[in-house]
């Protein structure tokens, strides 16, 4: 960039930051690793990955995967590392570690209060992608069939345990109870068991934690005044002995309603009614979180109203299809209590480095700032 001194010129630096910490949760173990690790790579840093202790089996297959990589294009092995353990025993020690200037945290909200506390006390580094609590604005102007399909899939794919699920379904009222219907409808064809099966829509929730979680939300809705319309049962018999397998919930709720303003890890889907787009967009903006959202819309007026500042006040907003899901394009990561981090795409790759500005004098003279005058030298060589 031009300086305002004469020949002098300026320029910006990026430098590798040093060593990444990535903490992943269990419900991505592979793809949340690599969005992070490849962009820290690419921008000459390393990788210390901690991921969920649910999913370890799989943290290592793919770190077997990757040190084969590595040996074969004789790079340090040490380049991506592992740390397994559990949070309780190697977590905060992790956090507080002043050699990892970033910490990338995947998780819920209160996971990342935690390191955002930690990380923050020593003036460290956090990219936080935490917990949603996604809304799809369905109009009366959208395609219902699409809409039909959007929400489904939202709602319903990976059990509801992704943290761009479907959480909240925002149906104009001249048309709620003609999609209600046909939404249950649908939600009844869901085959459920095991994930292998490739005729298995809904797969089992992680542990019987998640489960007491899916149930407890329930309680928290009738308990509230809603109601609930569709499922809700967890399955027993021949092929779900786990006790993890449940048929997914539909409730009817108000959106004020404090279990619906909290994000359940689990497939249940929360109705609300709207009636104008003015009562829409405050209704999808009264919620704590603000990762992923929607719209299904054919009139552009409300489409983008939805895509303007006045809109949808997540990180992520989408036009005819559902909230879940991204583009490794695209920068993934969301407002408010969802953190304000972004990971992958776009110029994410900016947080895994060190900013410096560069400032150049090719000329034999030395200007000092604001016209001071500085002649103690005028005469010497």
């Amino acid at each position: 960039m031009h300086s305002e001194r004469e020949r002098h010129s300026m320029y910006d630096q990026y430098h590798p930051l040093g060593v990444v910490g990535v903490i992943s949760a269990f419900n991505f173990p592979v793809a949340v690793w690599a969005w992070n690790a490849m962009l820290a790579l690419v921008c000459g840093d390393v990788v210390v990955w901690k991921p969920s202790s649910k999913v370890m089996l799989s943290a290592v297959a793919v770190h077997k995967i990757i040190e084969k990589v590595l040996i074969e294009n004789e790079v340090p092995e040490g380049v991506l590392s592992l740390v397994a353990g559990s949070s309780k025993y190697i977590g905060d020690d992790f956090l507080a570690d002043k050699r990892i200037p970033l910490i990338s945290v995947t998780g819920s909200t209160r996971v990342g209060r935690h390191v955002s506390k930690i990380v923050g006390e020593r003036l460290g580094r956090s990219i936080l992608e935490l917990g949603g609590n996604n809304a799809i604005i369905v109009s009366q102007y959208g395609n219902l069939n699409m809409a039909l399909r959007g929400s489904l899939f939202g709602a319903v794919a990976t059990s509801g345990q992704r943290c761009t699920s479907t959480r909240r379904l925002l149906i104009h009222d001249c048309i709620f109870d003609k999609f209600r219907d046909k939404l249950i409808a649908a939600y009844k064809q869901l085959k459920i068991g095991h994930p292998l099966d490739a005729s298995t829509i809904v797969g089992p929730l992680v542990d019987k934690d998640a489960v007491k979680a899916f149930l407890h939300a329930q309680e928290q809705v009738v308990k509230e005044g809603g109601k609930i319309v569709y499922g809700g049962q967890v399955l027993e018999g021949e092929g779900y002995e786990s006790g993890c397998y449940v048929v997914p919930c539909i409730a009817e709720v108000e959106n004020h309603y404090q279990i619906v303003q909290e994000e359940t890890f689990a497939p249940i889907l929360y109705l609300i009614k709207y009636k104008s787009m003015d009562d829409a967009i405050e209704l999808h903006n009264a919620v704590p979180q603000g990762l992923s959202s929607a719209i299904f819309s054919k009139n552009i007026l409300e489409t983008e109203r939805f895509l303007s500042h006045e809109g949808s006040d997540c990180g992520i907003a989408n036009v005819n299809i559902a909230t879940n899901g991204a583009e490794i394009g695209g920068a993934f990561g969301g407002e408010k209590e969802t953190g304000g981090g972004r990971e992958s795409g776009s110029d994410a790759w900016k947080a895994y480095m060190r900013r410096q500005t560069n400032t150049i004098n090719f000329s034999t003279e030395l200007p000092l700032a604001q016209g001071i005058k500085f002649d103690a030298f005028e005469n010497g060589d």
